[in-house]
């Protein structure tokens, strides 16, 4: 299982990004996935996760309404899109198979203006 975070970046109170986990040695369609970030001097903590087919998908309410996570099946590519960014979304965004208890490396956001 390998998974292979990118898209984070430098971006302004307010702002936008989109992260982009593409994953290989699995059927990836039949897994549910999710990101979970951590901020300095933080413990790690969960974002999101989506279902397989469904595409049903839960959020951290600290989250709830600004991020939204997604996957494109054939592209084995799950996203996630997150608007009106703040300071305390700094962090170190990863990206998890949690059947496989499988992390990313990690894609670094910071929001600061």
């Amino acid at each position: 299982v390998q998974l292979v975070e990118s898209g984070g970046g430098l971006v302004q109170p307010g702002g936008s990004l989109r992260l982009s986990c593409a994953a290989s040695g699995f059927t990836f369609s039949r897994y549910v996935m999710s990101w979970y970030r951590q901020a300095p001097g933080k413990e790690r903590e969960y974002v999101a996760t989506i279902r397989s087919a469904g595409g049903s998908a839960n959020y951290a309410d600290s989250v709830k309404g600004r991020f939204t996570i997604s996957r494109d099946n054939p592209k084995n590519t799950v996203y996630l899109q997150m608007n009106s960014l703040k300071p305390e979304d700094t962090a170190v965004y990863y990206c998890y198979a949690p059947f496989f208890d499988s992390w990313g490396q990690g894609t670094q956001v910071t929001v600061s203006s």
